[in-house]
């Protein structure tokens, strides 16, 4: 059909005009003109996204608290051992666990990705078992007592199989509350050996400085009937010692004490005849009470250290000072953690609709065919009257329809074919990448 246009206004204007961008039906006759390279890009990405959202192997995430409770004991009354912070506790024991023996411990016990360990080297089972593991600190905001905040930790493992999720994540608490336990421990009980050595040296010490002030002693006395008529007599420090035992204890003190003294002076014996042993100086005597005096007050101070330690490896080894507590068990997870897949499946639609509609949008502009007078601007010379638009037939327009229809279905059905045969027949992504990289290593 012939139509008549007004093209003089039109054409003075040339290429500015781009009014037709602004009617629908532009648009309309674009989307029938360019369905075909909206719908092939579309069909493929929609395919591609929902093969890779089914086949990617579902991963479950299984997770249990700890929380660091506060010493049960007032610490007015029993002072800890063991002063260190809960969050650098938390990070040394996260590294003494996840040390590569102790990983490929743990992935031995559970059998832990079966397919890849015929493929990769223990390294990269350590690597993969760290990489999927969690154990992260969280700090509830609560404030103790002392200014401290409350503090807890997550413990999770994720994994293909949520059974074995669930039982890692438990082995993992269980070796971090072991460690801990016997983190503190070794501490209290190193604590405790340490204060015993210094109070035996300091104690043998003490005791040799008695037995040479009684040696002086019994040199200015002169005569061992003199010394045994003395105030600190044998006879007198052994009545005193069996008075005192009635009271306390063998390891007491003063008890200790009375016992050196006893031991200095029947080790000691008589005192020699000789000048130079019985004239010793009183300023040597001082000299010796005063070292004396102050080894008294370092053993005391070291005995009152000692019985402290001793209570605080007592209270570690009952789990009465500060510790770590389960507060949420792991258990077994009833939905994947990951993939996504409804999240998945949204960004494949959304791609599958952008690739589409920047084929047809490609197209289009590659497209030089003259469709409106307004195209005729750059390619004729004169001014033009008519605009004879292309006409279409019933039967041309039948046949460009059933072409349509048939590409689409085929389109479709190779889609859905390329799925189905994917999720029958194709092995599990990460067995294939694997596989590929053993290969690649050969």
């Amino acid at each position: 059909m012939l139509q008549k246009v007004d093209i003089e206004q039109e054409y003075l204007q040339a290429t500015p005009d781009r009014s037709h961008l602004l009617r629908p039906a532009f648009y309309w006759e674009l989307i029938k003109r360019r369905l075909l390279y909206f719908l092939l890009p579309f069909v493929l990405v929609l395919a591609g996204g929902v093969a890779l959202s089914l086949l990617w192997p579902a991963k479950y995430f299984s997770s249990g608290k700890i929380l660091v409770t506060t010493q049960q004991i007032p610490t007015e009354l029993v002072r800890p051992t063991v002063t260190t912070l809960a969050n650098e506790r938390i990070q040394v024991i996260q590294q003494r666990v996840l040390t590569r023996d102790n990983l490929n411990a743990i992935a031995a016990k559970f059998g832990l990705f079966p397919g890849r360990r015929s493929l990769v080297s223990a390294s990269e089972v350590t690597d993969l078992m760290r990489k999927n593991l969690l154990i992260q600190p969280l700090n509830l905001g609560n404030v103790r007592a002392g200014g401290e905040a409350t503090i807890a930790f997550t413990v999770g493992f994720l994994y293909e199989d949520a059974r074995i999720a669930t039982q890692v994540a438990n082995e993992l608490m269980t070796r971090i509350l072991n460690e801990d336990l016997r983190d503190r421990t070794n501490r209290a009980v190193d604590t405790t050996r340490f204060l015993t050595r210094e109070y035996q040296r300091q104690n043998e010490e003490y005791a040799a400085v008695e037995a040479k002030i009684a040696q002086a002693k019994r040199a200015q006395v002169g005569t061992p009937s003199d010394q045994m008529q003395s105030p600190n007599s044998v006879a007198q420090l052994r009545a005193e010692y069996i008075a005192k035992s009635q009271i306390y204890s063998p390891k007491h003190p003063s008890m200790l004490t009375l016992k050196r003294q006893l031991d200095a002076f029947e080790k000691a014996g008589l005192p020699s005849t000789e000048p130079s042993q019985t004239a010793t100086p009183q300023i040597g005597l001082d000299a010796l009470e005063a070292q004396q005096e102050s080894l008294q007050k370092a053993l005391e101070e070291t005995s009152r250290k000692l019985a402290a330690a001793r209570l605080g490896e007592t209270l570690e080894r009952n789990q009465q000072s500060e510790k770590f507590e389960v507060i949420e068990q792991p258990t077994e997870p009833q939905e994947a953690h990951t993939p996504n897949r409804p999240k998945l499946l949204g960004i494949t639609v959304v791609l599958a609709v952008m690739s589409g509609i920047g084929a047809a949008f490609v197209r289009e502009i590659a497209d030089q065919s003259i469709r409106r007078s307004a195209d005729l601007v750059s390619v004729a010379s004169a001014n033009l009257i008519i605009s004879i638009p292309y006409i279409e037939t019933i039967a041309e327009q039948r046949r460009n329809r059933l072409r349509t229809i048939t590409i689409t279905i085929l389109v479709v059905l190779v889609g859905v074919g390329a799925v189905v045969a994917a999720i029958l027949f194709m092995p599990p992504l990460d067995l294939l990448i694997a596989q590929a990289r053993l290969l690649l290593a050969r």
